[in-house]
């Protein structure tokens, strides 16, 4: 992983500095709270419903054990003793006091973290494929690149102002594991016929209010344009996007506005404008940025006894087996598989994790994965090195601190935000309804008989649960002060992503349970042979499923 060099360190000092001037000054009085939030939104602290929240940057999701026991010394020395993943791939702390963060962000400081254009209305932090670097469907590794565009992206002058938050993903796999199409920028690596590497472009998505699918604007672009391509859409997003409206702010709503041919023709004509006064980089520099990414010492001469080994357990253990299948993935090394640690269980809100148990999965990373992990969009752990012939000792401890639940990609491994509970933003309550899933359907084999389904649940319109694009989503609206629900079915969010289609009415809380039964058994009434959830829905469409939903509860 990326290695901080001196300077850098010295930047995150200064900048922690600063920012505790800012918060003494700000407790002192001497900082109004208009003043102080432009501040406090810059190094990620937001004020929600119930106490402030911090969220920690962890750049396209990458963390060593070292940091990893550095943020559970954080949750456990100045907030409540557990975090959450978010969707953005980063951490949220949900209980610290304002007067305590800069000597939180001093600590994580020393580990080469910081919590910088967490918020705000600038460049966030900049997601990718979690198995990067291990997944043999991988065209090239995108992390060097996601390196690149976070050194140039922090503190951008230009771009520091934008009219909305801005959001970029990047991969580099022939699998859409990052969902490119519903980011404000989405990056798919890309070699030509002469096999140079480059990128496809994709420009417009994103979820929240208006949801939208990214669309092409350009099929090939040179690697070494990479960063004035992305200087150019920017500056016409930031000259051309809403100011006056809030929840029209965004990159998407301005592509629709124009259509994607007359964005493009702007673009264009900016990037040939500008492109060779902005920012560039060298060969040198990308390869010095590789270097920080090396490939893992190859097991692969010990990968058939190490996998008969595994084979002759999984003949004789299905539990062993279950999970095997369901949470473990190929390795490029056939000597290695990445291994998925799921935060979903009946034990604790989805995402979430305690101090103690990020003490634990620093060890496993330590043992098993080559001291690093990664955290998913999908708000789940990744050891992405893991030894064939140490996956049933790796499995033994996962499971006996509650990390080996075979629920990956079904049903209970739910995406939920936080909801009425924590956010300020929020319309209904999200946790309940991830409580009555994790209850109603506790029995694995019947989890696994429904096969791989996404069910994602949002608070509020904003979609950081991504409902949009679940097989099932769950949207939270408010009715009179009272929290109803509003489902849609259909959705997709990786490869020919796809945004879900409303099923009805909006339905209260205590029916929304019996409703995702019903769809469940409509669809196993109605699919054929393997068939999944989203291809059933395709071929169906809607109306079988808001009939068995609706006419029951009516």
């Amino acid at each position: 992983m990326y290695r901080y060099t001196e300077h850098d360190r010295d930047f995150l000092r200064a900048r922690v500095a600063e920012f505790r001037d800012q918060t003494e000054r700000y407790l002192a009085g001497g900082l109004g709270e208009d003043e102080y939030k432009q501040l406090r939104l810059r190094n990620g602290l937001y004020v929600q419903r119930q106490a402030p929240m911090l969220r920690i940057a962890i750049p396209y999701g990458m963390l060593s054990s070292d940091q990893l026991r550095a943020l559970g010394h954080v949750t456990r020395t100045w907030d409540r003793g557990y975090g959450h993943v978010t969707t953005r791939q980063n951490l949220q702390l949900n209980w610290p006091r304002i007067a305590d963060v800069p000597d939180m962000l001093a600590h994580l400081a020393e580990v080469d973290m910081h919590a910088i254009q967490t918020s705000g209305n600038c460049i966030r932090n900049t997601t990718c494929d979690p198995l990067a670097g291990a997944t043999a469907d991988e065209i090239e590794d995108p992390r060097p690149w996601c390196e690149l565009i976070r050194q140039w992206s922090t503190l951008h002058p230009e771009f520091n102002w934008l009219p909305r938050k801005f959001k970029i993903a990047v991969t580099g796999a022939v699998s859409d594991r990052a969902a490119v199409q519903v980011h404000d920028i989405g990056l798919r690596l890309r070699h030509d016929d002469s096999g140079a590497t480059g990128f496809e472009v994709l420009v417009g998505g994103g979820l929240g209010r208006t949801p939208h699918i990214g669309q092409v604007i350009r099929d090939f672009l040179p690697a070494a344009d990479l960063l004035t391509y992305l200087a150019a859409v920017l500056r016409v997003y930031n000259l051309e996007g809403r100011r006056d409206n809030l929840y029209k702010a965004r990159i998407k709503i301005l592509v629709n506005a124009l259509g994607i041919d007359a964005f493009r023709d702007k673009v264009e004509a900016e990037w040939s404008a500008s492109k060779h006064q902005d920012d560039t980089f060298t060969d040198a520099d990308i390869e010095r940025l590789r270097a920080m990414f090396p490939v893992p010492p190859s097991l692969q001469a010990d990968a058939p006894e190490a996998q008969a080994g595994v084979d002759a357990r999984l003949a004789t253990d299905p539990v062993f087996a279950q999970w095997y299948r369901t949470n473990t993935r190929a390795h490029r090394d056939a000597g290695r598989r990445s291994v998925y640690l799921p935060l979903k269980n009946d034990e604790r809100p989805a995402g979430d994790i305690t101090d103690a148990m990020m003490d634990q999965v620093a060890t496993l990373a330590e043992r098993f994965s080559l001291g690093e992990l990664r955290t998913t969009h999908e708000q789940n752990l990744v050891l992405a090195h893991v030894p064939v012939a140490s996956l049933e000792a790796l499995w033994r401890q996962a499971r006996a601190i509650g990390l080996a639940t075979p629920n990956l990609g079904h049903l209970t491994d739910m995406i939920v935000c936080p909801g009425l509970d924590f956010c300020s933003l929020a319309n209904a309550s999200t946790l309940t309804l991830y409580d009555q899933v994790q209850a109603r359907f506790d029995d694995l084999d019947y989890v696994h008989d429904i096969g791989e389904i996404s069910v994602k649940v949002s608070g509020c319109m904003n979609a950081c649960g991504h409902h949009h694009v679940g097989d099932i989503g769950i949207l939270g609206v408010e009715k009179s002060g009272e929290e109803w629900y509003q489902l849609t079915i259909g959705g997709h969010a990786g490869d020919a992503a796809a945004i879900g289609r409303r099923l009805g009415k909006a339905l209260p809380q205590h029916e929304v349970i019996d409703a995702v039964e019903r769809l469940l058994q409509t669809y196993l009434a109605e699919r054929l042979d393997a068939e999944s959830f989203h291809d059933a829905v395709r071929r169906l469409g809607v109306e079988p499923f808001k009939e068995r939903v609706y006419a029951i509860a009516a």
